[in-house]
């Protein structure tokens, strides 16, 4: 009887935010991170707030954006291009014409329920809402979903919670975009409760993620969640190195040169 041979799990190449997880993997991705933030958080806040996650359908009434990224299942079809003969009927059994074949027949795209995932701070005696975090997702990212999100975004700023925002993806519209903003791949922000500015942590692509802070009830400090050490975490336990090919490029968008150059050299290390 051969002996069970252990194989140890391949870390992600890259020092902070995988590019290769914005592909197909990334709902997977999405609902991991809630549930490790959770599990991070739960021992800080503990006995005045709980930490809880809240589930929800969006649909995706536009999924065309995302063929072969996060819908990689939607395929083109060729037809068959030989042409039709048919017999015209207004003219003598003689005369026939030739009908022009498709070019291609394409999959008729229905709207994709999209599950999302919030993680959202309670007061454990009211059961309050004091600080949302969402996650963001392409449905997040572009029309109709960016409007809606934003609605949502408003909503909780004028009920005085707070809103973490975590921007890991680099296609689409950032929601929380500001003139003064970097032009980086990822981005951090946190809406405080009854302020008037927006703090970011902007991410280039060779920086970790940031520990940033969780804002609660005055007068309790803020508590610490560190990205970083949540996205390894999920990337070890559900194995993401076994379903990434690095020898691909990563999902689009395409990087600027400089980045690009980066990336090839951290994945053929």
């Amino acid at each position: 009887m051969k002996p069970d041979i252990a194989v140890n799990p391949m870390p992600s190449p890259f020092p902070g935010m995988d590019p290769y997880l914005e592909g197909y993997l990334w709902p997977d991705v999405h609902s991991a991170l809630a549930s490790k933030i959770r599990q991070q958080l739960v021992p800080l806040l503990r006995p005045k707030y709980t930490a809880r996650l809240e589930v929800y359908l969006a649909e995706d009434i536009t999924p065309e954006g995302e063929i072969g990224i996060l819908y990689p299942d939607v395929e083109v079809l060729k037809t068959n291009p030989r042409p039709s003969v048919v017999s015209s009927p207004s003219t003598s059994a003689s005369t026939t014409l030739t009908i022009t074949p498709p070019a291609l027949a394409l999959p008729v795209l229905q709207a994709v329920q999209v599950r999302l995932t919030t993680v959202e701070i309670r007061d454990a005696a009211k059961n309050r809402l004091i600080t949302s975090l969402e996650i963001l997702s392409p449905v997040n990212k572009r029309e109709p979903g960016l409007t809606s999100y934003r609605q949502k975004c408003q909503r909780l700023y004028q009920a005085n919670v707070h809103l973490l925002e975590l921007d890991l993806l680099r296609r689409g519209t950032r929601p929380f975009a500001q003139p003064r903003l970097p032009d980086v791949p990822y981005c951090i922000a946190l809406t405080r409760a009854q302020t008037k500015h927006i703090e970011i942590w902007p991410v280039k692509l060779p920086e970790p993620l940031p520990v940033v802070p969780i804002p609660l009830q005055d007068p309790d400090p803020d508590v610490p969640l560190d990205l970083q050490a949540i996205l390894k975490a999920i990337y070890d336990e559900a194995a993401y190195d076994l379903s990434l090919d690095y020898r691909q490029p990563p999902p689009p968008p395409a990087f600027a040169d400089t980045d690009a150059q980066w990336l090839q050299a951290q994945v053929s290390a």
